[in-house]
């Protein structure tokens, strides 16, 4: 396992599936958590021995489409701990089933919001800390579909596509700050949600959230510290 033995990371979409196990991979190597979720009691209920650790952060009923609210869990987390080493952006959702000429505005406006625009508002937020400290690392979680069109899930695609090119952007802006930016591309994820939605479909071919983590740890330790702008394709054998 890749070692982040005291490194400070923040983890969005932290009660979901994949970001729960990126935290707990994280914490197994050594990490000191900001975990951040838009819930008031999810984080509690899966980490109830971290609640009042002074090693890792809770931060519930977190918007992070609003700065300012944004801006208020970073504050925090420096506070306690004093410096970012991590991001991992993996708050995002999936929305689709209909042709795009179909597909009202605000569904669009949904998978921008939850996928880009969460991505976009840590990052502005964490950025200038690590530029301040002169290293830092960011991770962000595209998708398989950032790469193809598939029928009835443009919006989706389509933020996923912005998630990936961001990620260039990104890591072309601050490689030479001693910054790493990269991403990583599932496939279908092993979740009871997608077995419950697809249940004909056979799960052993998707890949596991434990695997992405793997993945996602290893691009966020000084193994990686070579990759930038790296659009990692995590599959399974789907």
């Amino acid at each position: 396992m890749c070692n982040v033995t005291g490194r400070v990371a923040i983890v969005t979409g932290a009660a979901g599936n994949l970001g729960s196990a990126v935290g707990r991979t994280f914490a197994s190597a050594g990490a000191r958590l900001v975990l951040v979720d838009r819930a008031a009691d999810r984080l509690p209920r899966l980490f109830p021995d971290w609640v009042d650790s002074p090693d890792h952060y809770l931060a519930t009923s977190v918007d992070l489409t609003q700065e300012e609210a944004v801006r208020s869990v970073i504050e925090e987390a420096l506070q306690r701990f004093e410096r970012i080493d991590i991001l991992v952006n993996v708050a995002g959702g999936f929305q689709g089933g209909t042709p795009l000429h179909e597909t009202p505005w605000e569904v669009w406006e949904r998978m921008i919001d939850l996928n880009v625009r969460t991505m976009v508002e840590v990052s502005r937020a964490v950025i200038p800390i690590m530029l301040k400290q002169g290293s830092g690392t960011i991770i962000n979680v595209a998708s398989r579909a950032a790469l193809q069109g598939g029928a009835r899930q443009g919006p989706y695609s389509a933020a996923k596509s912005s998630v990936l090119r961001l990620t260039e952007t990104m890591a072309a802006e601050l490689k030479n700050h001693g910054i790493n930016v990269n991403c990583v591309l599932p496939s279908t994820i092993d979740t009871p949600q997608n077995r419950e939605s697809m249940p004909k479909a056979d799960p052993s071919r998707w890949v596991k959230p434990e695997a992405i983590a793997e993945v996602i740890l290893f691009l966020a330790s000084d193994a990686a510290q070579a990759v930038h702008g790296a659009a990692i394709p995590v599959y399974g054998t789907g």
